[in-house]
């Protein structure tokens, strides 16, 4: 990798971003208000029951957390690690993103709850102050585990944490109700939704069936309902926990605890400077966040209903998410990946790393990693633009300078990231 050119993609890729911030700022308002309208028909399809999909989905579930218990402990061949860190979190992410909230269907939960609460009558009220705020505190917890505990990959204690998780989130749905507790609590039930709203496919429709159609990727995050606080730190936490994952590996981040990076002693070394990190960078995306709304909210004319623009505005930041997770987990998925497939399937798969071990293959994954980077800024800074300006009309044009500049600086630290030696 640092045989490529990687600081004129630094430049490049940034310069790319900075010019779609001048193209969108004075594009028509009428051209940029058709993008989020334009959709392509493709066909009525049956609505999926989730029934039957969630008690396959709890029974798959249940074999591999039995695999984790009673298999190998090797990560690389027990398919329980494999499952959930490369083909869940990651490939399944990307899959979101591509074909929608299929999560819904799927979840572990919504089978066993209907089959043990027939009524779905919670028997309390979720608290409306509560919002996401649970779901901030289990992803970070999700975040903490697989960033920084020791040993995330030992199946034995992941079977462990699934099947308490798993038991934790069912308790919350028979208190407060499915619609309630995977809405708002669960934080991978918010996650999936907020992500598919990047699917280019649309299925709009109530009943037995919906009309499929095609849209411009991230369109529906225009017209989707502002989040509240809790939100906000929410989809702020989902881009730290990815960007931090990135930055605790560089050689300035184990230097700056005073370790060198070429005699790693291991994760036990770092758990207090990973926790600290984590957070850091939380801190300082919100921060960011925060100061880049405020100045365009003064440089705007003080814009009625700032609580709801900032509710829309972060929307926009899901492509960047979604850049950031494809871009940091590609390598991963592609190795990773096919001691999945071999753990998973009675075949005999040789695991091949020539892809990473040639030039043509560092290459091809660089393109690939820097490009997605580029694109998702660039998504981002289309629908911040449209963002604003369906909530806020033509006032708005200065308003989004502040945000359209620090997604500018955050392609930079993005591509940084990517080029930069790290560890491991």
């Amino acid at each position: 990798m640092l045989l490529l050119p990687t600081g004129y993609y630094r430049v490049g890729g940034t310069l790319a971003v900075a010019a779609s911030v001048a193209l969108v700022a004075f594009a028509p308002n009428q051209f940029i208000a058709r993008l989020t309208d334009v959709r392509i028909r493709l066909c009525r399809m049956p609505t999926l029951s989730p029934m039957r999909l969630s008690i396959a989905s709890l029974i798959i579930l249940a074999l591999l957390v039995w695999q984790g218990v009673r298999g190998t402990q090797d990560p690389l061949q027990n398919p329980l690690p494999l499952t959930v860190w490369t083909l869940w979190w990651i490939g399944f992410t990307l899959v979101t993103a591509l074909l929608g909230n299929t999560w819904q269907f799927i979840n572990p939960w919504t089978g066993p709850y209907r089959l043990m609460r027939p009524s779905r009558k919670a028997l309390f009220a979720y608290p409306d102050w509560l919002g996401h705020w649970p779901a901030v505190a289990l992803f970070f917890a999700f975040a903490w585990f697989e960033l920084v505990d020791i040993a995330p990959n030992n199946p034995e204690r992941l079977a462990v944490t699934v099947s308490v998780y798993w038991l934790a989130m069912l308790a919350g749905m028979l208190l407060f109700g499915e619609e309630a507790w995977l809405g708002n609590a669960e934080p991978f039930s918010l996650f999936f939704r907020l992500i598919s709203l990047l699917s280019p496919l649309r299925c709009e429709g109530n009943g037995r069936s919906c009309r499929l159609s095609l849209a411009l990727p991230g369109a529906a995050l225009v017209k989707a309902e502002p989040l509240p606080v809790s939100g906000i730190f929410f989809v702020l936490l989902t881009l730290a926990a990815v960007s931090f994952d990135g930055l605790s590996k560089t050689f300035l981040w184990l230097d700056l605890g005073g370790i060198n990076p070429l005699e790693f002693p291991g994760r036990s070394a770092v758990i207090g400077q990973n926790t600290f990190g984590l957070l850091l960078v939380w801190a300082m995306l919100a921060s960011a966040y925060t100061s880049a709304l405020w100045l365009g909210w003064m440089l705007g004319g003080r814009l009625s209903q700032p609580d709801r623009l900032s509710g829309s505005l972060v929307l926009s930041l899901v492509p960047i998410a979604l850049a950031y997770h494809f871009a940091h987990y590609l390598t991963a998925l592609l190795i990773n990946g096919q001691y999945g497939i071999a753990a998973l399937l009675p075949i005999d798969l040789t695991v091949s790393m020539s892809l990473l071990t040639t030039y043509e293959g560092a290459r091809l994954v660089w393109n690939l990693q820097s490009a997605a980077i580029v694109i998702g800024h660039i998504l981002a800074v289309i629908w911040a633009h449209a963002i604003v300006l369906d909530r806020c009309g033509d006032r708005a044009r200065r308003a989004e300078f502040p945000m359209a500049s620090a997604m500018v600086m955050y392609t930079l630290f993005g591509l940084w990231l990517l080029s930069t030696p790290s560890a491991g």
